[in-house]
């Protein structure tokens, strides 16, 4: 049996979009669902345990994504296993695409769908951050990033063993070679992008955080510093894609501004190793 854990932290806005979608079109026997909602103080847990006897709720008192996970798995009843955030929405014709590649290949370990990121009521500034984020190599190939993650048994041994990080799914992303992952583009996630500016930097600092909290956790690992690879981009990336289309220069001034306010909003918390603040990006739930 497919198990599917979603975290939600006060997701009551959005988590029905998402069950409703993952509910349609999906046999009654088919998918285990799991919602730990972590620390709520809305009506996460009504919105979702109004879906049915097929969606199981748990409640724990901490707000802790790593928490709910982990109590996810104590409840989930099968393999693969997929770990949902709450905000995005993909469909049960996207989950058995993506466990039917994981059966397909006996090497693969963990996969991902596809992103679509649309671009309606975002500012243009927004608009021009995505439109260079997407062509990234490293977003194009990483798991990171699409809320969603599908393992099998054996590649969810290795995500359990990974420690608290807030950046939970690009070192899910990470723990496994070019071989052992996969995305699916036959199978789809929609992630909505915040749609200010200021949001946008929100979440981007949270990532350069998150991402540095990475790095050190990488630095510290028995076999040595660097022994993991990197997910961040430089700018021969950004040259690149230049090279391969001169019209997006506006839009990588914008990138490369976003990155720097990112990196400009994190120092302090880097500073004082604080990588439990969430800065929540609120515009992507409306």
């Amino acid at each position: 049996m497919t198990s599917i854990v979603i975290p939600a932290h006060n997701e009551g806005r959005v988590i029905g979009r998402l069950l409703d979608a993952l509910l349609a079109d999906s046999p009654s026997s088919g998918t285990d669902i799991v919602v730990v909602c972590n620390g709520c103080t809305d009506d996460t847990a009504r919105v979702a345990a109004s879906r049915g006897d097929r969606v199981r709720v748990v409640e724990i008192p901490t707000p802790s994504k790593h928490t709910a996970l982990r109590v996810g798995d104590e409840h989930a009843r099968g393999f693969p296993r997929l770990y949902v955030d709450a905000d995005v929405v993909v469909g049960a014709a996207d989950v058995r695409a993506l466990t039917g590649a994981l059966a397909a290949d006996p090497a693969l370990l963990a996969a991902a769908p596809g992103r679509d990121i649309p671009p309606t009521g975002c500012a243009w500034p927004v608009r021009a951050y995505y439109r260079v984020w997407q062509r990234l190599p490293a977003v194009r190939e990483g798991l990171f990033g699409r809320g969603v993650i599908a393992v099998t048994e054996e590649g969810h041994k290795r995500i359990a063993a990974l420690p608290p990080l807030m950046a939970d799914d690009l070192a899910a992303s990470l723990a496994f070679g070019p071989g052992e992952r996969r995305v699916v583009e036959a199978a789809r996630v929609v992630v909505r992008p915040p749609r200010t500016w200021s949001d946008l930097i929100r979440r981007k600092v949270r990532a350069a955080t998150s991402s540095a909290e990475f790095e050190r956790f990488q630095a510290g690992r028995e076999d040595g510093p660097g022994a993991a690879p990197s997910a961040r981009t430089g700018t021969s990336d950004l040259r690149a894609l230049l090279r391969a289309d001169p019209e997006l220069l506006p839009a990588v001034v914008v990138f490369a501004a976003a990155a720097v306010a990112a990196r400009r909003g994190a120092r302090w918390a880097i500073r004082d190793q604080d990588f439990s603040t969430w800065l929540r990006d609120e515009s992507s739930r409306q």
